[in-house]
This record gives structure tokens, sequence and C-alpha cells, in this order.
């Protein structure tokens, strides 16, 4: 599944793939795949991504358009 929200948000606040992948203490090349939906990212790095960005879990997956 493609996320295009977690480009959108990593890009709002001006950073490269690689400085969240150090967030979520994996590779950039794993963090890319998340981006292009390659592969599906975990629960614990969505979680950790909803509340780095401060947006719901919701949507950041697509399921709604609010933030909160």
């Amino acid at each position: 599944m493609y996320f295009p929200r977690l480009r959108d948000l990593r890009e709002d606040r001006d950073l490269n793939q690689t400085q969240v992948a150090k967030l979520l203490f994996t590779s950039q090349t794993v963090y890319s795949r998340y981006e292009r939906g390659v592969l599906t990212i975990p629960v614990e790095h969505l979680l950790i991504l909803a509340d780095f960005y401060d947006v719901s879990t919701d949507y950041i997956l697509g399921r709604t358009n609010k933030k909160k």
C-alpha cells in the first residue's frame, strides 16, 4: 500500500529519508520502501511517526483528512 502522506509530512518538515529512518532505527532504503508502498510499515514505526508528526495514524494511512 502506497502512503503519500508519509512523504508529504516528511517534506513539510524539510527532512530527508535518512533523517526519518534514523528516528525509526532503520535504513534509508527501508524507509523509502515504506513511502513507496513496497514494504508494509510496522505498527511500531507507524506509531512513532504519528507521534513525531503530531497526527493520527488514520491520517497517515489516508483513512481521514483530519490530522488529529
